[in-house]
């Protein structure tokens, strides 16, 4: 039985918890759930299999793994993927950032201090300096590191070899790589959203792992809610369980999931209140649109990044906003799931052919 009480979360708790990026609140959750196999590893079925020929390929020969760029919207597990690659190779692994390497040095002390088939994870690859790219593409295909000493006439090239070693490189933006580092990568995986039933499967294991009696209804609700990213059900899980143990029995059941996505602004569909602010604001502010994301941005007080990157691309996949050449717009499914009339007149205007084809100069914040 569930007990009402005072108890609640401040709006900084809740803000963005449905965000795919890590925050510090995850702690070392993220670690300790992460699974060590391909086994263990759930969903992403096609890259799953592909990559279990590939390493077994490379164990056969007894070479190292290609260069592997793997890519899709954050929290589906580029990082832990880096982590199985390695172990299924029986060899270390070494994590950065590409606005970790900061200058070519960083970069060759990295290098030269990998051991033979070590594998080097490289997140946020496409943040990479051009000067750092530009050491990085003899490594990946010669083994080879130029270093350039001094300056000016006196300066001389020494080109050191290096250990045989896999770089494995993550991305959310696949686009902003450029042209010759792309070409250096063997194996290029996207990793998609997961399904209600394969988050619902994580949220099982990772309560297992936790120790939080989870229902298997409780876990569907939660997986409903998700976003389609492991990092958020994750996420939630830990804080459907705070609202369990202290308003509940301990136990997440179905009804105990809603209240608490219910407190923490979460619907049905996994919108939060960043979503349905942005959809409000396109609606009522703008008829449904077309609007562009900078104007959209600063008529809600956030940042155009943070719409683009975290907003968009879900409320997309949905289909309740589409992108036009003059802006974006909100669909039919946004005016029925935020409880507005659909306005006739404005929804055939934003699907009229003229709008689609037209390119407005004048509005290039799209």
């Amino acid at each position: 039985m569930i007990q009402t009480s005072d108890f609640s979360f401040s709006p900084e708790e809740t803000e963005r918890i449905a965000t795919p990026e890590q925050i510090p609140q995850d702690g070392d959750m993220d670690v300790s759930l992460r699974p060590k196999s391909l086994t263990d590893y759930i969903g992403q079925d096609q890259v799953k299999q592909n990559l279990a020929v590939y390493i077994e390929a490379a164990r056969r020969r007894g070479e190292p793994l290609d260069h592997v760029l793997l890519y899709g919207p954050p929290g589906l597990g580029k990082t832990t993927l880096s982590g199985i690659i390695a172990y299924e190779m029986g060899v270390n692994l070494r994590v950065t950032s590409g606005p970790a390497i900061e200058k070519p040095g960083d970069l060759a002390a990295l290098l030269t201090n990998l051991g033979s088939g070590d594998v080097l994870f490289v997140d946020e690859i496409h943040r990479l300096s051009r000067a750092v790219e530009e050491i990085l593409y003899p490594a990946l295909e010669d083994r080879v590191l130029d270093i350039v000493i001094g300056k000016g006439p006196a300066a001389r090239s020494i080109r050191v070899d290096l250990q045989p070693f896999t770089l494995v490189g993550a991305t959310t933006r696949a686009g902003q790589l450029t042209p010759p580092l792309r070409d250096r990568f063997g194996i290029v995986q996207r990793l998609e959203l997961y399904t209600p039933e394969q988050l619902c499967d994580i949220i099982r294991r990772s309560a297992m792992i936790l120790d939080i009696p989870c229902e298997i209804d409780g876990a569907m609700e939660l997986a409903k809610r998700s976003r389609g990213t492991p990092r958020i059900a994750n996420r939630l899980l830990k804080r459907v369980r705070d609202f369990a143990d202290v308003m509940g029995n301990g136990i997440i059941d179905a009804q105990m999931t809603k209240l608490a996505l219910e407190r923490l602004e979460i619907d049905e569909l996994g919108l939060d209140k960043l979503d349905k602010r942005m959809l409000d604001m396109m609606i009522r502010g703008y008829h449904g649109g077309p609007v562009g994301l900078e104007t959209l941005a600063s008529a809600i007080g956030e940042e155009s990044v943070t719409l683009e990157d975290v907003c968009e691309p879900y409320l997309m996949q949905l289909g309740m906003i589409a992108r036009t050449p003059r802006g974006r717009c909100a669909t039919q499914l946004a005016y029925e799931h935020m409880g507005y009339p659909i306005e006739t007149q404005t929804m055939s205007r934003q699907y009229s052919l003229q709008d689609m084809l037209k390119s407005d100069d004048e509005s290039a914040d799209t």
